[in-house]
């Protein structure tokens, strides 16, 4: 399946069921990180997501140097990802000049 059509649909999943999570949650979004990570079972899920969210942003930001986009463009997506980790990628792919998005 094309790349843009599984990151703009895995995009719509994701996006829309973390904002019905977040509209029923009964704790806030830094409230709830912190009872993750008081854990060590599940504060090493949450390490490790963020290690491969730290991958993510690095592989953003050499792809940006390589299309010779600013660091400017890649700040929206970077933000994203040290937030809901996988929208910030799944953005940045989906908008993805087509002819770039074939070489990946």
């Amino acid at each position: 399946m094309n790349l843009r059509i599984t990151s703009v649909i895995l995009l719509l999943l994701f996006t829309g069921y973390t904002a019905y999570t977040m509209s029923i949650a009964q704790q806030s979004l830094l409230s709830f990180g912190y009872q993750l990570i008081s854990s060590p079972d599940t504060a090493q899920v949450v390490f490790d997501l963020y290690i491969m969210a730290f991958l993510a942003i690095v592989w953003m930001y050499q792809d940006c140097k390589k299309l010779g986009k600013s660091i400017v463009h890649l700040l929206p997506f970077a933000l994203l990802t040290l937030v809901f980790v996988s929208i910030g990628p799944l953005l940045y792919l989906a908008l993805k000049p087509i002819a770039e998005t074939t070489k990946i």
